[in-house]
């Protein structure tokens, strides 16, 4: 008896706790992992290339929008292909910290996207391809936070604060639009 109670102390077991020392070569990755880990890599690696493609949509939409509001829309597009930067370092960081490798190949960029480049001149256009490519994110990465569940808090938590971003670009370009 004293056996358990000394391996349960507070309701935790103090035994798998311990054995997060073993193993060090996995670096944030213990025992205690329950998601599964190659699967999470892939769904990262989908959504890098997909903020890639956005950083890179949103770049062009950045030095070729002209018209009216053309100043307005140029803030928009750079301050959200910055924001689209910050979320492929934070997915690419996190690859790592799962053991797995971010995968930055331009070769098959576009087919690992779940969004799609545009390279319209219209104003309005770029705006329509944009909101369409954050409605797109925000599904992508609300279907990625339902199948993680509470497998990978971490994860799933950094998916929960990119996607309310995402939501925020969503909206900003509903309001561009309606311009």
């Amino acid at each position: 008896m004293e056996e358990t109670k000394s391996n349960l102390a507070h309701g935790f077991d103090v035994a798998a706790i311990r054995q997060a020392a073993a193993n060090l070569d996995d670096g944030a990755v213990t025992e205690g992992y329950q998601a599964d880990r190659e699967a999470v890599i892939a769904m990262l690696n989908d959504a890098l290339a997909t903020e890639l493609l956005c950083i890179l949509r949103y770049k062009r939409h950045y030095y070729t929008v002209q018209g009216p509001n053309s100043a307005q829309m140029r803030a928009e597009f750079l301050e959200h292909a910055q924001q689209e930067q910050d979320h492929a370092d934070r997915i690419a960081e996190r690859i790592v910290q799962l053991n797995g490798s971010p995968n930055f190949n331009p070769a098959t960029l576009s087919a690992r996207s779940h969004a799609e480049y545009d390279d319209s001149d219209d104003a309005q256009a770029m705006v329509r391809a944009d909101l369409i490519a954050e409605r797109v994110a925000i599904e992508s990465y609300r279907q990625m936070i339902a199948v993680i569940g509470d497998k990978d808090p971490t994860t799933r938590d950094m998916l929960v604060e990119i996607m309310a971003v995402e939501e925020e670009h969503a909206d900003d370009m509903r309001d561009l639009l309606a311009m």
